[in-house]
């Protein structure tokens, strides 16, 4: 078909593979699967593309060796730390577990040791690139369950590079003739001397190289090539794989300050690359004997989908944490990796397996990909389906999650504040800065502890967990307050705090007009609009700023630009009143709501959110942002100014029944402001200055606090 030109036939397996590639998109499913049938489909079995074998091989050599590469380059081993005993714990017992039930189960199928072996160890690894590809989809990346399987699906690495380790071992004294230990052990000797190099090299060289190659970023990544290459090479003369030295290259650089650019310009080259490794594998396939690998196939798969997860189950509930944890971390090794493939490949490559074992274990590849990627997707929805058989995996003290905790169960909560990323901390730090009793709820651990450490409460929670509402003292909160930007996860919240009973208020967050309407429908009391309200706040600083801070003034003055908060002491002074001229600092100009006030007068008086000019000596200007903006709290019941909200009665035969607000000038009267008023089930919410009053309407009334106090004393009108 491609006229034995590998150019074109390269340019038709690329097109090919695009086009699986969209119609993997539309079913949801990771490329790694649309690269395999892209191989059966160019493969002999079908279109016929494939002839250029040798040039497809080297590509996914070189492909295989820049993953292990940046898996190395990658391996962060102090996440195994901060998520503690349960990434080893968990990965470990895993393997363990995985491996041995699925060796019996080969073995009990008639399938011999050695291949029941490739097989076992196949099914233990899960694939790191699916799994964080995933999780950062869904923004679960950051949560508990997130990151413990980040940790366990780490040790599951290191412990497919001891297996290619092993594997390379065994292949290079496999027909040698003479005792095999002698053989073993010059690789073992090789091994370690292999390992005393890089070490002095990461040490002594690589330091010093990388610091005079990062002036390029081109350069470096060019240097980070050649010495996996070289590495490489080095490994496979030594008898090692090709993939094993690239690995090593990797956690050689993985120490340096560049690792994270080096890999980020990598990524898409590696990503091109294993293409076409996993065409040559499906190219590869022989499809004569899957009909008699269907059944091997499917039980195998079963065991992935529905028997790694439970073992995870198991060790994470005795281990003590919560079962919807255990469940959402255990449906992350549900599939087999590109490693199990890739272990599988070695082993047919020195004659340990058949292509019969290959496809086999190349079934239960595609089968546990495709449908663990549905699972990891839809794995609410299957929690909320299965929460309740699923509470045989929790300790009656899931001490672990317990332990996250800070709640204290007598103490006064006002403000339970859902979501602490960016957005939320913000608004936490504002919070707290008011002397408000917070309960910050969120699932990322890291969050939880920066919190705690500063005297916060906070509990973990994830607001997509039916159950999560459980842990919240909702029956003490006035108010909670979503910042998580999900319209879906917000409506579910405020609906189960309707199913709760909740009598307080909700604040949810939206991230367009459309959203912030939905909101309203379903019964926010306040939609927080934070894009919109950020970009008007930048416009006026921008406006500002460019009509006003100098670019180069040779004068040991300086120029700040100072907001003032709406808590700040100085709001509501003016600036004669503002301990500046002590300092020496002159308020040159005032930017309020898009006006300036040029040269403003000392009687002006400062109001929160106005933008202030300010010009004085550098160190003077220092201390002008405490000094303006120091806190000045309040005790609300004790300030007459502030606005309060009450319901007051009308007695029913009160004069006022059957007069209308205007005959009664009901504002001028009591100083106070009709808002509503509640007549048996009706709701009057427009109100009308020919509104008549009746007797038992309950008024809902807004005021200062002094006039509504002294209305409150005269209640029952």
């Amino acid at each position: 078909m491609t006229l034995g030109n590998s150019f074109v036939e390269i340019a038709a397996i690329l097109g090919l593979a695009t086009l699986t590639g969209l119609a993997g998109q539309k079913l949801r499913q990771p490329l790694v699967i649309m690269f395999l049938a892209t191989g059966i489909l160019a493969g002999p079995s079908l279109l016929g593309i494939i002839h250029s074998y040798e040039q497809i091989e080297l590509l996914a050599h070189i492909g295989i060796s820049l993953l292990l590469f940046i898996v190395g380059l990658k391996l962060d081993l102090n996440l195994i730390r901060t998520t503690g005993p349960v990434a080893l714990a968990t990965g470990l017992g895993q393997i363990i577990f995985t491996s041995l039930i699925g060796f019996f189960i080969a073995v009990a199928m008639d399938i011999s040791y050695l291949s029941a072996a490739y097989i076992s160890v196949a099914l233990t690894f899960s694939s790191t690139i699916i799994i964080v590809k995933l999780l950062s989809d869904k923004k679960e990346i950051d949560s508990l369950h997130g990151q413990i399987a980040l940790g366990f699906l780490i040790v599951q690495d290191i412990a497919a590079i001891l297996a290619l380790v092993a594997l390379t071992t065994l292949g290079s004294t496999v027909g040698e003739e003479g005792p095999q230990y002698f053989s073993i052990f010059m690789i073992v000797a090789k091994g370690f001397g292999l390992l005393l190099a890089v070490g002095l090299v990461m040490k002594y060289v690589i330091p010093y190289l990388t610091r005079r190659l990062a002036h390029s970023l081109e350069l470096l990544t060019l240097f980070a090539i050649a010495w996996a290459v070289f590495l490489g090479a080095g490994s496979e003369m030594m008898g090692f794989s090709k993939e094993v030295g690239a690995f090593l290259a990797g956690v050689s650089l993985a120490s340096t300050a560049y690792r994270d650019s080096i890999g980020a310009r990598l990524t898409s080259i590696r990503d091109f690359l294993l293409l076409f490794f996993f065409i040559d594998l499906g190219a590869r396939l022989d499809w004569s004997m899957v009909g008699s690998q269907l059944g091997a196939s499917l039980v195998f798969s079963v065991f992935v989908l529905i028997g790694n997860p439970l073992i995870v189950m198991i060790i994470m509930g005795l281990m003590g944490y919560r079962r919807r944890t255990g469940f959402l971390a255990g449906l992350t090794v549900a599939q087999i990796s590109e490693f199990s493939l890739i272990v599988a490949a070695l082993g047919l490559s020195i004659g340990h397996i058949t292509n019969e074992t290959m496809g086999l274990i190349t079934f239960v590849g595609v089968v546990t990909i495709f449908v663990s990627t549905y699972m990891i997707l839809y794995s609410y929805q299957l929690y909320r389906f299965l929460s309740g058989p699923l509470k045989i995996f929790e300790r009656r003290n899931p001490y672990r999650e317990a332990a996250i905790d800070t709640l204290e169960k007598r103490k006064e909560v006002e403000v339970i504040l859902v979501g602490l990323g960016n957005y939320g901390s913000g608004l936490l730090d504002h919070l707290v800065r008011r002397e408000k009793a917070i309960l910050g709820v969120d699932f990322d651990p890291i969050a939880l502890d920066k919190w705690r450490q500063r005297g916060v409460t906070v509990i973990y929670g994830d607001v997509a967990d039916p159950d999560m509402h459980e842990q919240l003292p909702l029956n003490k909160a006035r108010w909670v307050i979503s910042t998580v930007r999900s319209k879906e996860l917000n409506l579910a919240l405020i609906n189960t705090l309707r199913k709760d009973g909740y009598s307080g208020k909700v604040a949810l967050t939206a991230t367009n007009s459309q959203e912030a309407t939905e909101f309203e429908k379903a019964g926010a009391h306040l939609v927080f609009r934070p894009f919109r309200d950020a970009t008007e706040q930048a416009a006026d600083s921008l406006t500002y700023a460019m009509g006003f801070l100098p670019e180069n003034v040779d004068w040991p003055i300086s120029f700040l630009e100072l907001r003032i908060r709406s808590d700040a002491s100085a709001a509501g002074q003016t600036i004669r009143e503002l301990p500046l001229s002590e300092s020496g600092i002159s308020v040159l100009a005032v930017s309020r709501g898009g006006r300036v006030y040029y040269e403003p007068k000392p009687d002006l008086r400062i109001f929160p959110a106005d933008r202030l000019l300010l010009m004085g000596h550098p160190g003077a200007l220092k201390d002008a942002e405490s000094i303006v903006n120091q806190l000045e709290i309040r005790d609300a019941f004790e300030d007459e100014d502030r606005f309060e909200i009450a319901e007051i009665s009308v007695l029913d035969d009160s004069n006022l029944s059957g007069r209308s607000l205007a005959d009664i000038l009901f504002r001028q009267k009591y100083g106070v402001t009709l808002v509503g008023i509640r007549r048996g089930q009706n709701q009057i919410t427009k109100i009308n200055p020919s509104e008549r009053l009746h007797g038992g309407d309950c008024l809902i009334v807004i005021g200062k606090s002094a006039a509504v106090k002294k209305l409150k004393e005269q209640s029952p009108l």
